[in-house]
């Protein structure tokens, strides 16, 4: 999969069949969509396209009102997001900026420079409520009468739903709040984890007994923050059990930056470098804010106990269930 930062440049714009969206945590919903969009660039011969945004959209207008309060919170970094379009076959992603310049864009506008000059469209489909253009004057109708002007098709996907439910980003990044794994996972399509190399940290964790694997989160907004069960990927090959904390680390830290550290139970060996997947399967609590190192100590030992229990119930549930058969 080819993967652009802006427009392609001329000599890599073939035709394709294309989508537009933001795709923050590739859901069942966008599945469909992305199938769509395979079958169809299969069928005419054409590159399976994605335009997506960084920032969000309402991100960027958030941080123009100056409350990063109104923004969306992130389901995924675009390490995830890329692999989960890949993943759908994909053949190409278009990772476009969105700032002022973009945004000022006219429907008729972002019709002729960004869909016929710089992306070639000859087959596009978007949802129902698709909106595009400076104050989002676009919608589904403008976009098809824009087709026959130029000579690209438009299809509209209805609404997929989960048990009489809408599938969205919004519907994901609730479930995620709460710490309902098992709606997440309904709505994905797939266990909710989050990707990336293991950097080097203060080593306090280290400090108090519980090393950690530390990974770097580029949004200060994550979906969900706490204390986690979890599993990590990428280290042997099975998955390791574990305990994380995903948030801004009250205790030690008054910087704001988002670390998820994971402690991985009965392990200890350098993993420094290596690309890891953390994947979340229980919320423990909120993130707390104690009066010192040994308050946070004795936390972390509960939390450590906790995650070793859920380990062996279940453990001990799929030994049950294996007698069963």
């Amino acid at each position: 999969m080819k993967v652009f930062r802006g427009l392609p440049n001329a000599e890599s714009r073939a035709p394709c069949a294309l989508t537009i969206g933001n795709f923050d945590g590739v859901h069942r919903g966008h599945k469909a969509l992305l199938g769509r969009v395979r079958e169809a660039a299969t069928r005419l011969e054409l590159d399976a396209a994605v335009m997506t945004f960084e920032p969000h959209p309402r991100e960027f207008f958030a941080q123009v009102a100056g409350d990063l309060s109104k923004a969306p919170t992130r389901i995924a970094n675009l390490r995830d997001k890329l692999q989960s379009l890949s993943d759908y076959g994909v053949d190409r992603v278009i990772v476009e900026h969105f700032n002022a310049h973009f945004s000022s864009q006219s429907p008729q506008e972002f019709v002729e420079r960004v869909l016929v000059q710089g992306l070639h469209v000859k087959w596009l489909m978007v949802g129902e409520d698709f909106r595009y253009g400076a104050k989002r004057a676009g919608d589904i109708n403008t976009l098809i009468a824009a087709g026959k002007q130029y000579g690209f098709q438009v299809e509209a996907l209805p609404t997929v739903t989960n048990e009489g439910v809408r599938i969205s980003s919004s519907a994901v990044r609730e479930a995620l709040r709460l710490g309902d794994f098992v709606h997440a996972r309904q709505l994905l399509g797939h266990p909710y984890t989050i990707s990336g190399h293991v950097v080097h940290g203060q080593k306090l964790g280290r400090t108090l007994g519980f090393p950690t694997l530390n990974l770097r989160v580029a949004h200060r907004r994550p979906a969900l923050s706490g204390i986690f069960v979890v599993r990590v990927h990428g280290i042997e090959s099975h998955p390791l059990s574990a305990v994380a904390s995903l948030g801004v680390r009250p205790t030690v830290e008054d910087q704001g930056r988002v670390l998820l550290e994971t402690h991985l139970l009965d392990y200890d060996r350098q993993c420094y470098g290596k690309l890891i997947k953390v994947e979340f399967l229980k919320k423990l609590r909120d993130e707390e804010k104690f009066s010192g190192l040994a308050e946070l100590t004795d936390a972390i030992a509960g939390d450590t106990a906790q995650a070793r229990r859920y380990f062996e119930e279940s453990d001990s549930s799929a030994v049950s269930a294996t007698d069963r058969i």
